[in-house]
């Protein structure tokens, strides 16, 4: 009888375990208002247009989360955050997650006290040289002074090439991706080193971007996404499964413009991401809607329709994702999201 009686009372609180847990997904609820840490000016990821609405593939992950936990893409308080400050005002409950073009390695997982949660782009640090310097490699920037943005895993990356290769090089920091701008364009430095859609991003505002040419070499692995406290679990699922469910959205054809008709679609996988079967944000919290995904994928946008109209070939960042890491694993690409069931 004692076993019995155990095993109902543990069986129980396993049952009530998601929506027993208060933390991030209720305090963003009762205060209609997510808070997001992005990064400061970084066009395609985030950066405000000229109304002054914030734009790019961050942005555009905490409005899919807002849509998905609020039900209204628009309620985002951005906080702007530099590379030093970003950690310690996630940690410190200034944001409610991070989406600041942020490097997941095993340090920071380790020792931060953070949760990365899935990458919404995949990329590699690279250089951005002067034209008239006159190199056709980065193994030519012997003696190079190099801008770089401080608090980064640049630098590393930066030092441990130059220390691989054999050659020596003056290191210009800066404490963000704008300053890094002005200083490379000023002529602080005669190469500029960051991931290399940030390298787009910089040479295309740039007063005369043919005056830089992008050198081949990409020195690093650079998965981006966000990132939220560890101890949260309800919150560290309802981040990740709205970045997957974005993913999962462009594989199954799902789009801002048919998310509403494809509640009527005969294949199980679409009805149970828009929410027409198995209620599966339920699953996550029964604080969440059942159509939460539907809401993100239709005030957002699938993970292409993101990509497209950020940093795709029709932006000025000119990024082309046909056989590039972004693309889906279904076409060449290492996009790849668990599925809904």
């Amino acid at each position: 009888m004692k076993k019995t009686i155990g095993f109902m009372v543990l069986a129980g609180a396993l049952s009530l375990a998601p929506a027993a847990q208060a933390g991030t997904l209720e305090d963003v609820q009762k205060r209609g208002q997510l808070i997001c840490g992005v990064a400061v000016g970084l066009p395609g990821f985030a950066a405000p247009d000229d109304s002054g609405k914030m734009r790019g593939i961050d942005a555009d992950v905490c409005y899919a989360l807002a849509a998905a936990v609020i039900g209204d893409r628009d309620k985002v308080k951005f906080v702007p955050l530099t590379a030093k400050e970003r950690f310690d005002a996630l940690n410190g409950g200034e944001v409610d997650v991070l989406s600041r073009n942020t490097t997941h390695t095993l340090t920071r997982d380790a020792s931060l006290g953070l949760n990365f949660t899935y990458y919404n782009f995949i990329d590699g640090q690279g250089f951005l040289a002067k034209k008239d310097l006159g190199v056709r490699s980065a193994k030519e920037l012997d003696g190079a002074r190099v801008c770089v943005q401080s608090g980064t895993t640049t630098e590393i990356n930066l030092a441990d090439f130059f220390r691989s290769n054999g050659m020596q090089y003056e290191q210009i920091a800066y404490d963000t991706s704008p300053q890094t701008r002005e200083g490379f364009e000023g002529g602080a430095c005669d190469v500029l080193t960051s991931d290399k859609s940030q390298l787009a991003a910089i040479r295309s505002e740039l007063a005369n971007p043919a005056s830089a040419v992008v050198l081949p070499e990409t020195i690093s692995k650079e998965p981006l996404g966000p990132v939220v406290r560890q101890g949260d679990d309800v919150w560290f699922n309802t981040v990740k499964w709205t970045l997957w469910a974005i993913i999962n959205a462009e594989e199954l054809g799902v789009s801002s413009k048919n998310v509403d008709e494809m509640r009527n679609s005969n294949d199980p996988s679409v009805k149970r991401l828009v929410g027409a079967e198995g209620d599966m944000c339920k699953l996550i919290s029964d604080k969440l809607d059942t159509v939460c995904f539907a809401q993100a994928i239709k005030q957002v946008g699938n993970y292409g329709e993101i990509y497209e109209a950020n940093v795709g070939e029709n932006t000025p960042l000119g990024l082309i994702r046909a056989g590039s890491p972004n693309d889906l694993w279904s076409r060449g690409g290492i996009l790849y999201a668990p599925p809904i069931r």
